[in-house]
């Protein structure tokens, strides 16, 4: 998502500077062959300046908008990094979509934790990296602690191929971000039963997706942050584009196919995948218990994973 995002800045015009960390090896020698990240469809403008790890100085020279493309298991280890070098940067921009393993934190916190002298905003919504890389219409929503400082760091990136919204509501934009990859973890459980049998499930897709939608309102809500904002495009819309494809269906597909969850969660990583919907569905379980609700549908997700329940437990939520 980082690339895409610089390769979108290069189009509308900005002077970007792409910099990948030691864990980007792979993606930078790639991206200096033939300027082609290896997960995306197009090539990089000839406009983006290509940085390795130990040129972070160079990279961030002058930056006035740094966008933090990290998951969120990296994304302290990266705001440490690069913190003592965008001391003059205006915002710092999250794409990330989770919580930091072990602390629980909102990427907001944990990067306003490292970057203390820089406002953080934090992107939701329905944005493939993919399709936001090849120039296809998206639609996004940033947010920031003020609608003033979440309007004046997209405008820069806003266009009619991007056409952005904004909010001060980042506690909820971050919890559907969150919570979308649980739901279509699930939603992709129905496509690997259906397999065998060729099956669509189209109605129970249909009904399950409604059910995991209003429990991200009911837990959006529960945590202090507005149902506007989950019935939105930072829920329902990031929620749709995440169930329709993506890693975290695909993962959701093969455990509903049979294959055990562990497993299949490590051969997918091996081949460079990250599904942040695994962390996710934890997080939830523990969010919901402090909040004492009863969120059906997030957990028989939950039993699947963690507990050896079978896959079409998922259907015993419409019940």
């Amino acid at each position: 998502m980082g690339t895409a995002v610089a390769m979108h800045a290069a189009r509308r015009g900005h002077d970007v500077t792409l910099w990948a960390s030691a864990h980007d090896a792979s993606a930078l020698q790639r991206l200096r062959a033939d300027r082609k990240h290896p997960s995306l469809p197009e090539h990089l403008p000839a406009e983006v300046r290509l940085f390795g790890a130990g040129e972070l100085a160079d990279a961030s020279a002058g930056a006035e908008i740094v966008i933090l493309g990290a998951n969120s298991h990296g994304a302290r280890s990266l705001a440490r990094e690069i913190a003592p070098h965008v001391v003059d940067a205006t915002v710092a921009v999250s794409v990330a979509k989770g919580l930091e393993p072990g602390s629980g934190l909102r990427m907001s916190q944990v990067y306003g934790g490292e970057l203390t002298r820089t406002p953080i905003v934090s992107v939701g919504g329905p944005c493939l990296a993919t399709e936001l890389a090849q120039g296809l219409p998206t639609a996004g929503v940033w947010a920031a602690s003020t609608l003033e400082a979440a309007r004046r760091a997209g405008e820069p990136f806003d266009t009619a191929s991007y056409q952005l919204t904004y909010t001060d509501d980042v506690i909820g934009v971050e919890l559907c971000a969150m919570m979308k990859n649980v739901a279509a973890i699930g939603l992709g459980m129905l496509d690997g039963l259906g397999k065998p049998t060729g099956e669509d499930f189209k109605n129970a897709k249909a009904a399950l997706f409604t059910k995991a939608a209003h429990e991200i309102v009911d837990l959006v809500g529960a945590s202090g942050g507005r149902a506007e904002t989950a019935f939105g495009l930072a829920g329902i819309g990031d929620q749709l584009v995440t169930s329709l494809g993506g890693r975290n269906r695909l993962y959701g597909e093969l455990v509903g196919a049979g294959e055990a969850p562990d497993a299949t969660l490590r051969d997918l990583e091996a081949r460079g995948l990250t599904v942040e919907g695994v962390d996710s569905t934890r997080d939830v379980a523990r969010l919901a218990g402090e909040l004492n609700l009863n969120l059906p549908y997030h957990a028989a997700v939950h039993r699947v994973l963690f507990d050896g329940a079978d896959a079409r437990d998922i259907l015993e939520v419409l019940r």
